[in-house]
């Protein structure tokens, strides 16, 4: 018997056997192999194969004993495709040897001594109703069937079909079977039964087995008013084949190792405040979402009074902060200079990392010199007394005497320090806000540029509170991890893993640089640094208390505010009879995802679509990137698995550089059949104000109090000469890429640092104080060999 003689067959049931064969011819073939296939495949929207997801399959190539073609089948199999699918996509494919694997062979073959035909599949359903699962062999002789529950025998049950009726609530746990066959015996796989205790309409003898493939939602979270030190406990359920996978959200932002359908937090404080939805879907890439609820505690039993006395007894000595605040900027589309990947992806993921720290995160991508100098102007408008205070960069950069320089998107070709931002100047305004913790992370490249000797003027406070974590030495090179895809950049790829420890925050990158320091790709050739005055156990997960000064720290959460204001989504009723719904996400604080669904279409209209047009000039949008089916296609690929599917989606990046109002226009275009399909259009005109960043009109000239004023110069941006390293002189540019694999490669870049020792050393350094460059091997064979021998990286 062959796996394939029934083309309706799952995928995912197919032989091990069989699958391990023909991985090995996908994974061995050039032209016609498993990266084809998921081209073919991704053209196919049911499936939805997407780059992520190939990006995903290719790193398996570094793992021992990886496929990416098993990957590639384990994909196509949770979304439903079956033997048949796959026969007809080996096919068109061409690869002959492939399709062999799945083909029945033309002789009779031996009878099987025992085999499992149908594996018996997890799902969820709700007590009194009927409960079956469904394992079903072939052998050589008489098979018998013995059903467990974990290591118990399940009574009188000998079938292929386990039933309970009516289930229970005690009936949730694992099952697995026993089927024997004369002298031999195979356990099916586990299945998890999920009983969830809620009272519906059913019909007596009503199973779930017609609930396969789809979702049904039956228990919505609840809105919950604590006191600090109680427990929170949020609790949804669906029901349906096969089982419901959960991940609960704060904020809009995923929530750590929240991945069951109870939320519980034995010990909550003010900082688990919040609006809480949980997104729940299923092995057909079926998505929903719960009610969006609201957690509040009572500012009675947090904030001073009787009460206080509460708190302080449940956090005995704890230190905490009157706020948290962030600036992230990732700089890549450089305008004179070679452009960057990863900055992108790994704001992204320190965004939502961050916010899970209850931090207050403004994420940018690609600023100009008076954009960034701005954006800083804002960012020290939401510090006052005991704020922490974090500022990330990820772009191009250097460091001459002590000073680190940020450098913008529109820096010229050569740059000096007049057309840079000095972190150190930064940090000196910081500190006259009298911060609680100020966290400096620098993911750029540190190399001297020796066409700027100035050497800024910079009179720092001596304070406690300042830790920098530089992803490499002095005078040594960042790197970044390139690929054919979007993936994290050295530093944040290991730092993303621990900056949620709640640990002091030197002691969280100090970790960091053990853990980069096990990376043979980049070992002795960049480490982390790190530099810290902090005398306190502060950590990026200290609670939060606000402060005495009330009015000023609510006047400057409005100003935060500002910068993350959404449109509301919208309903468009055209004259035609259709309904249109507009929908908007943030990607980043200065880039706005539009999507377009079709709510409603006229019965006498064969075809109706609506796309959005005519946006201000200011935004430099291409066409050619509007309205796509995808989000990939318009290039969002990070959000865009929280998006809803079935729309067409629009990207609008750099948003501070809007000066007016946003007004578009929502262009509906139908045919008719009476009409000989010639299309008809109908437009709107639609004004969403000023979204998200562009409320703070960072285009504007440099504000008088910008940190350019900390910087004792004699020259300005305006009439000075600008030099910086030229090219030939930045071995960052022009070392060789290291190919891995043919999809990952290792550029040494300014903005992506690899870490590895660290030091504790003072905050600033004289002029002109040598230190010893880290430099990049040259050898291209022997970095490629410890690269493929010893890099092993974890799937992002």
């Amino acid at each position: 018997m062959s796996d394939s003689s029934d083309r309706s067959t799952k995928i995912h049931l197919l032989r091990e056997a069989l699958v391990k064969k023909l991985c090995d011819v996908l994974d061995k073939s050039c032209d016609r192999g498993w990266r084809r296939l998921g081209e073919i495949v991704g053209v196919e929207r049911r499936l939805r194969v997407s780059p992520d997801d190939m990006e995903m399959c290719s790193l398996k190539v570094l793992e021992l004993e990886g496929s990416p073609s098993r990957m590639l089948l384990r994909l196509m199999g949770e979304r439903g495709c079956t033997t048949g699918q796959l026969m007809d996509y080996l096919q068109t494919l061409g690869n002959s040897e492939a399709v062999q694997c799945l083909k029945p062979s033309g002789r009779a073959e031996q009878p099987i001594a025992l085999q499992i035909l149908i594996q018996p599949q997890s799902l969820a359903l709700t007590s009194g109703h009927n409960l079956r699962l469904i394992c079903h062999a072939v052998g050589k002789a008489p098979v018998q069937y013995q059903w467990f529950k974990s290591k118990e025998e399940v009574p009188n049950s000998f079938s292929p079909d386990l039933v309970i009726s009516p289930v229970h609530l005690k009936d949730a746990g694992f099952y697995i079977c026993r089927v024997n066959c004369g002298d031999t015996f195979e356990f099916s796989q586990w299945a998890q039964v999920d009983v969830l205790s809620v009272t519906l309409p059913y019909a007596p003898g009503q199973s779930y087995q017609s609930l396969e493939g789809r979702l049904k939602l039956v228990i919505q979270p609840q809105s919950q008013q604590l006191h600090v030190g109680e427990t929170l406990q949020l609790e949804c359920g669906a029901v349906g084949r096969p089982i419901p996978r959960y991940q609960w959200h704060r904020n809009g932002v995923p929530i750590l190792n929240a991945t069951k359908r109870k939320l519980t937090v034995p010990r909550v404080m003010q900082d688990h405040n919040g609006r809480y939805r949980c997104e729940i879907s299923s092995g057909s890439s079926e998505r929903m979402w719960t009610n969006e609820v609201d957690v509040a505690t009572d500012d009675f039993y947090a904030i001073g009074g009787g009460s206080g006395e509460f708190f302080l007894n449940s956090v005995p000595d704890q230190l905490y902060a009157t706020d948290k605040v962030a600036l992230l900027i990732g700089n890549l589309s450089y305008k004179n200079h070679p452009q960057l990947k990863a900055p992108m992806v790994d704001v992204y993921d320190l965004t939502n990392l961050l916010r899970q720290l209850n931090f207050k995160v403004v994420s940018l991508l690609d600023l100009t010199e008076s954009e960034m100098r701005n954006a800083v102007d804002e960012f020290l408008l939401l510090l006052h007394k005991g704020v922490y205070g974090l500022l990330y960069y990820a772009g191009h950069g250097y460091e001459n005497y002590g000073n680190s320089f940020m450098v913008p998107v529109d820096a010229p070709n050569p740059y000096r320090s007049a057309n840079c931002l000095c972190v150190q100047s930064i940090l000196k305004l910081m500190q006259e806000k009298e911060t609680g913790l100020n966290v400096f992370l620098m993911d750029m490249c540190r190399k001297r540029n020796i066409y700027d000797e100035i050497a800024p003027n910079i009179v720092l406070r001596v304070t406690a509170n300042i830790v920098f974590g530089y992803a490499t030495c002095q005078d040594a090179e960042a790197f970044e991890l390139s690929s054919s895809g979007f993936t994290n950049g050295v530093f944040v790829k290991f730092l993303k893993k621990r900056l949620l420890d709640d640990e002091k925050i030197t002691v969280v990158l100090d970790r960091v640089a053990e853990d980069m320091g096990q990376f043979d790709a980049t070992k002795g050739k960049q480490a982390l640094e790190i530099r810290s005055s902090l005398s306190e156990r502060r950590a990026l997960a200290d609670p939060i208390l606000p402060g005495d000064c009330a009015d000023l720290a609510h006047a400057q959460s409005r100003q935060w505010a500002k910068a993350h204001e959404l449109p509301e989504s919208m309903s468009l009723d055209f004259d035609c009879g259709a309904q249109i719904k507009l929908g908007f996400a943030a990607e980043f604080s200065n880039v706005l995802v539009i999507y377009t669904h079709i709510v409603k279409k006229p019965e006498d209209m064969s075809f109706c679509q609506a796309h959005v047009t005519d946006f201000s000039q200011d935004l430099d949008v291409d066409p050619k990137e509007m309205n796509r089916e995808t989000p990939e296609e318009t290039g969002i690929y990070l959000l865009s698995s929280s998006l809803p599917q079935h729309c067409l989606y629009t990207r609008l990046s750099s948003l501070q550089k809007l000066r007016e109002e946003l007004v578009f226009t929502v262009c509906l275009q139908g045919t008719y059949p009476a009409m000989d399909n010639d299309p008809v259009h109908w437009t709107k005109s639609i004004n969403i104000g000023k979204p998200l960043i562009a409320r703070l009109d960072l285009h504007g000239a440099m504000r008088k109090n910008s940190c350019l004023q900390t910087c004792l110069m004699p020259h300005s941006p305006s009439n000075s000469p600008c030099h910086s390293p030229r090219p030939e002189h930045c071995l960052h540019l022009h070392h060789g890429l290291l190919q891995a694999q043919d999809h990952s490669r290792l550029s040494p870049q300014h903005p992506h640092g690899a870490v590895g020792d660290s030091y504790y050393e003072s905050l600033s350094s004289s002029p002109g104080r040598m230190s010893i460059p880290i430099e990049a091997s040259d050898d291209i064979n022997e970095l490629h060999s410890v690269f493929i021998n010893s890099l092993q990286l974890q799937q992002q």
